[in-house]
């Protein structure tokens, strides 16, 4: 096996194991012994690819971003300039934004609160400009295949809808507050800032 695919293989690894765990006991009470456990890897193997658990919470982050980043480019290739396909795409991700029990929510909020810490606040600022450029480049992805209007800012819709998504995370961790602003509403109010009226 090649060093790059290994090197593959251990991320996944440890992602795969980290966002069990975090299923299982939340964020506070798992520990690097847990995920070491769970792995199969020792110490020394899991500092050789991150300095903290916090910084695997950071992945595990990214990593949902960078899947949903695949599966529009791959419908924005497939379809050929609509805007049903790649939309949907990332509309059927943000139903998880309200769910309590979703992964990446609890990772997010456990964040939050350790933001103090330099490395968790460098992780969520990395998290943060990552989510406004992917969603600037999608909405510059249908711009170029005419399916967004060119009028679009893309760059201030990119940060009303990352700002927008960080709220619908936060507040999943509300277990007393049921909202009138939900997912569906949010791709309705994504899709009538975004499709061009005929």
């Amino acid at each position: 096996m090649k060093q790059e695919e290994r090197r593959e293989q251990t991320i996944r690894l440890l992602l795969e194991a980290t966002k069990s765990l975090v299923r299982e006991k939340g964020c506070s009470s798992l520990t690097l012994k847990d995920i070491m456990e769970r792995s199969g890897l020792s110490k020394g193997a899991i500092f050789h690819y991150v300095k903290s658990k916090d910084e695997l919470f950071a992945w595990v982050l990214l990593e949902r971003l960078e899947e949903t980043n695949n599966r529009f480019m791959s419908e924005v290739g497939r379809q050929g300039g609509e805007f049903e396909g790649p939309m949907g795409s990332i509309a059927s991700r943000l139903n998880s934004l309200e769910e309590s029990d979703d992964v990446t929510n609890k990772v997010f909020v456990y964040l939050l609160g350790k933001e103090e810490e330099p490395a968790v606040a460098e992780a969520l600022n990395q998290f943060y400009e990552r989510s406004v450029q992917l969603s600037r480049s999608w909405i510059t992805a249908g711009q170029q295949h005419g399916v967004i209007p060119a009028a679009v800012d893309a760059e201030h819709t990119a940060e009303l809808f990352v700002l927008i998504s960080f709220g619908l995370r936060v507040r999943s961790s509300f277990s007393i507050v049921s909202g009138h602003f939900n997912a569906a509403q949010f791709v309705q109010f994504i899709t009538g800032l975004l499709k061009p009226t005929n």
